[in-house]
Parts: structure tokens; C-alpha cells; sequence
């Protein structure tokens, strides 16, 4: 690697730890930010010119995307850290040979994806229960996100590669090009003008295609026009290729990491079950406040996806005196930033609210109190979400699943049907903290005590061999 493209790989493994790892998680904390904004403009849009059977098929759509990009999570995770691994270490070779073949994996798995659910989205549709009067605009506008997979993975990947080698301010540009695209082609194509017609609904997913797309060509243009170090060459081509050992690497150890998400995802859903049951005003409440909660969790997201390429890396120098400062300095970070963002909606509490529920109907009061009672505890995930993050760089994945299952579904979902009869809907909201402090409890000890140190990432053992020689 010549000295010009050493210098545009950003090193996680010298210089002041604190400044690096806020530098480095802020563009992914910005990133989650404009991703949701885009999100909800985009809902506005379909919602108040299209009417309520536009929204909720927009809606299917979206839980069907969030599905599929959680769905690679875990493998995009194993990607990320054995980069980081490998760059840590100083092996480039390697780590070009785990670019080409992820790559490849990766583009099977979105067009794959993207023609199974071309085919299947009216099957989807149904198992999601999709009112009727939406069914067609679901169909529509689902097919059309299907149609971009190799886009939607495409960057994603891209984002792996370049945040596993310790860039997250690139990817981040990119996706604020995307966004503001997204933004701009929305009401353009929902609505016409011009020689340009009107496509509705099917509109709003034709600008997140082309937005993404166009993205996606460009930082592929970018990161050759900058000879980025880990690109592949006109002589490199055979590297694209099935190398079954890095492929089995990644699924073997993204599984659980995605697994993980799955048992999130499923919990909220049974929560919400249990909610709804308690009528229109206690949802309305409950959702109102997990939109403000989704903000809150969005510091301690960043920060435990930016350790764990910071730890990845750390780990392959064998700098396992930086992976523990890595540790408590996120940690404190989280409470800077979750604890300024729980503080800010306390101070707010019901304008905040108000922005999603009337001041009438006893939803606003219900969902101040759902805040009262939850905010704070998003402080606790946070810490988990951090050491998880360093956990997980080592490769060790299995332990942190079952934390996860064991502290939802063990503890939290259990707490809330048990004592929802007696305690009402206090009983949902506390089983929140609970879950979350028993969970830090497991994971704080399983740092403290576990032999997490002592995982691999069975294609990266000789990553994690030279890391212990130099330790």
C-alpha cells in the first residue's frame, strides 16, 4: 500500500482515543438522524396527499425493508470486524480477500432477495395482514423496493467496508446525497410534473430507489477515483470470487448478531399486542413515545457499532490497552449523549409529545407518564449496547444472543403479561427498566469475568494469534 493510500485509511489504533471514537460515531450518529427524518417526511408526504390507505401501505413496505436490512445485520456486523481485524493487524492481502468475497456474497444475496420478493409480494402482503383497500398500493409500492435490493445492499456493503477500515465520515456523505434526493424526488414523482407523471404511491418507492441508486454509483465512482486502498483491481478480479471459508465466517457468526435483532423486533411486536388490546388511546400513547425513544436509542446505536470497529481494529494491533479504554470512554459517552437527549425530552415532555398526539383524549397524559417511567432506562441499554459492542469485535456472539433472548423474553415480555392484570399498564412500562438493568448486569459481568477475550473469528484465528504475539 503506497504512502498516498495509507494516509486515506484513518487508523483507530493510534492517537487519543476519546477524540477519535467521537469523531468516528458521530457521522453514524447523523446517519441514523437524517434516516429517520427522510422517513418521516416521506410518511408525511403519502400520508396527507394520499390518505390513510396510502400511509399504511407505505407502512407494510417500510417493516418489510427494516426486515430485510436487519436481516443482513449480522452478516454485515461479522463483516465489519473482520475488516477491522485484518487492518488492525496490517494484513491488507487479507483483507482484500474478505472484501471480494463479501462482495460477491452479498450482491447473490440482494438479487436473490430482490427476485424472491418481486415474486412473493402479495404472499408477504397477506402474512402481514395488509387491509384490503391497501393491498394493491402495498403490492405496488413493494415491488418497486424489491426491484432496488442490489442498491439497498449495495451501499450497505460499501458502508461495511469503509467503516470496518475506520472511514465513517465517506459513507456518510453519500448517504446525505441520498437523503436529500429521497426528500426532494418524493412529492416530484408522487405527483407529476411536467413530461414526468403522476405515480402516487408507486412514486414514493421509485424515489428511494433511484435516490439509492444514484448513491450507490457515485461512491462506487468516489472510492476509484480515489484508488481507495481496498478496492479491487482490473488485477485483482480473481478475488471476487465464493471463498467458503470467509463465507462461512460470516454467516456462522452474523447469524446470532442478527438473531439478535430478530428477538428485538419480535418482542416489540408482542408488547405492542399487548398494548393494543387496551384500546386506541394507550397504542396512540405507546407509539407516540417509542417515536421519541427511537431518538433517544439512536447515541448508544452509533456508539456500540462505532467500538466495534474501533475495538476490531485495536484487537488485530494487539492494543488490547486501548479496546479497554474504548470500553469506558463509550460508556461515558453514552451518558453524555443518551442522558442529554432523555434529559431534553423531560424538560419538553409534552411539547414533544404533542407533536404526535392531541392535547385531548388522555393519550398525551398517558404518554408523558410512559416517558416518566422509560426514558431514563434507555441510559442502561446504552451501556449494554457498548460493551456488546466490544464484545462482539472478538467474535464472541453466542453469549450476547442469549443475554439478549433471556432479558426480553425471559424477563421483560413475562413481567409485563404477568402483571398487566393487577398493576395495569405500569406494569408495560417498568418492565423496561427491569429488562434493561438485568441485562447491563449479565453483560457488565460476562466483560468483566467472561473469556470473550479468547473468541476468534474462526477465518480471522490467525488475525487473533498475531494480535496475542504483539500483546
Amino acid at each position: 500500500m503506497s504512502a498516498a493510500e495509507a494516509n486515506r485509511n484513518p487508523s483507530l489504533i493510534e492517537g487519543p482515543i476519546a477524540k477519535t471514537l467521537f469523531m468516528f460515531s458521530l457521522p453514524m450518529l447523523f446517519g441514523n438522524i437524517l434516516q429517520s427524518l427522510n422517513g418521516t417526511i416521506n410518511s408525511i408526504w403519502v400520508g396527507k396527499f394520499l390518505g390513510e390507505a396510502a400511509l399504511t401501505a407505505a407502512s407494510n413496505g417500510n417493516i418489510i425493508m427494516f426486515f430485510l436490512i436487519s436481516s443482513i445485520f449480522g452478516v454485515t456486523m461479522a463483516a465489519t470486524i473482520l475488516i477491522g481485524q485484518n487492518i488492525g493487524a496490517g494484513d491488507i492481502a487479507e483483507t482484500k480477500r474478505v472484501v471480494g468475497t463479501s462482495a460477491v456474497f452479498f450482491l447473490v444475496l440482494a438479487f436473490a432477495i430482490g427476485i424472491i420478493g418481486f415474486l412473493g409480494s402479495p404472499w408477504i402482503l397477506h402474512v402481514l395482514n395488509t387491509p384490503a383497500e391497501s393491498v394493491d398500493m402495498a403490492i405496488t409500492y413493494t415491488r418497486i423496493i424489491f426491484a432496488g435490493m442490489p442498491f439497498l445492499y449495495g451501499y450497505n456493503y460499501i458502508m461495511t467496508v469503509m467503516r470496518g477500515a475506520g472511514d465513517s465520515k465517506t459513507p456518510f456523505y453519500f448517504l446525505l446525497v441520498s437523503v436529500v434526493l429521497d426528500v426532494l424526488l418524493n412529492p416530484l414523482l408522487i405527483f407529476g410534473w411536467g413530461p414526468i407523471p403522476a405515480m402516487g404511491i408507486g412514486g414514493s418507492a421509485a424515489a428511494t430507489l433511484i435516490a439509492q441508486g444514484i448513491s450507490f454509483v457515485l461512491i462506487l465512482i468516489y472510492l476509484y477515483r480515489v484508488k481507495y486502498f481496498l478496492r479491487i483491481t482490473s488485477s485483482e478480479l480473481h478475488l471476487l470470487r465464493f471463498d467458503w471459508k470467509i463465507i462461512w465466517t460470516l454467516i456462522r457468526k452474523g447469524v446470532p448478531m442478527g438473531l439478535q435483532m430478530i428477538a428485538v423486533s419480535t418482542s416489540a411486536i408482542a408488547l405492542m399486542n399487548l398494548i393494543n388490546g387496551y384500546g386506541t388511546v394507550a397504542a396512540a400513547a405507546y407509539t407516540a413515545a417509542n417515536n421519541l425513544s427511537s431518538y433517544v436509542q439512536m447515541p448508544a446505536m452509533a456508539l456500540g457499532a462505532a467500538v466495534s470497529s474501533f475495538a476490531a481494529q485495536n484487537i488485530g494491533a494487539g492494543r488490547w490497552d486501548r479496546v479497554r479504554r474504548t470500553t469506558w470512554i463509550g460508556i461515558v459517552y453514552n451518558f453524555v449523549l443518551t442522558g442529554g437527549a432523555v434529559v431534553l425530552i423531560y424538560v419538553f415532555n409534552r411539547q414533544a409529545l404533542l407533536m404526535f398526539l392531541p392535547s385531548t383524549g388522555g393519550a398525551l397524559e398517558l404518554g408523558m407518564q410512559i416517558n416518566l417511567i422509560t426514558l431514563w432506562s434507555f441510559i442502561i441499554f446504552g451501556i449494554t449496547n457498548v460493551i456488546t459492542g466490544v464484545v462482539r469485535s472478538t467474535g464472541s456472539v453466542m453469549v450476547p444472543l442469549l443475554i439478549t433472548i433471556i432479558s426480553l423474553w425471559g424477563i421483560r415480555i413475562p413481567l409485563a403479561y404477568a402483571f398487566v392484570d393487577k398493576y395495569g399498564l405500569d406494569a408495560v412500562w417498568w418492565s423496561f427498566p427491569v429488562g434493561f438493568t438485568i441485562s447491563a448486569v449479565a453483560v457488565i459481568f460476562y466483560y468483566l469475568f467472561g473469556k470473550w477475550k479468547q473468541a476468534s473469528m474462526g477465518e480471522g484465528n490467525q488475525v487473533m494469534k498475531l494480535a496475542e504475539d504483539k500483546g
